[in-house]
């Protein structure tokens, strides 16, 4: 599953993490953060990297239209 900018946004929040966290706990640069969270292009292995820290943190994305019956309460968007 890819992670769109929304989720990047939403899992950093739940986490209370900066975009500079994010970065340091990724290996990518505040500004590559910073353009992703705002709808830029990204290369897939710096989302890759942005989703593996996340998930590491302990964010568990769900894909649209999956459900969540194992986990704990999260945030979804409505289509």
């Amino acid at each position: 599953m890819d992670m769109n900018a929304t989720q990047c946004r939403m899992a950093r929040a739940a986490l209370g993490w900066s975009i500079a966290d994010l970065a340091k706990a990724s290996g990518v640069r505040d500004m590559t953060v910073s353009s992703f969270e705002r709808g830029r292009d990204a290369y897939a292995s710096t989302v890759t990297k942005l989703r593996l820290a996340l998930e590491d943190a302990g964010v568990a994305f769900v894909a649209d239209g999956e459900a969540s019956l194992s986990g704990g309460a999260g945030v979804r968007l409505k289509g």
